[in-house]
């Protein structure tokens, strides 16, 4: 039961993570050109979303390394 749960949330923070991946910049805007930003990344420097997107797929990368570790130790 307790694998099935862990599982679970090991999927959903795999979705969430591939897409906050695909919301940050790359060589085009990414977040800020999605949201008609005019500015380019060099001018407009570290805006508050892309922060807290950072922030965002810190956290969901450190929950998918914990359920990555709990699943291999369970599954053994």
């Amino acid at each position: 039961m307790l694998t099935a749960v862990i599982i679970a949330v090991h999927v959903i923070v795999s979705a969430a993570l591939i897409f906050l991946v695909l919301l940050h910049s790359g060589k085009g805007g990414g977040l800020s050109e999605m949201f008609g930003g005019s500015l380019g990344s060099a001018a407009a420097g570290s805006t508050v979303a892309e922060r807290n997107l950072d922030r965002a797929t810190v956290a969901c990368a450190v929950a998918f390394a914990f359920t990555t570790t709990i699943l291999a130790i369970r599954l053994q």
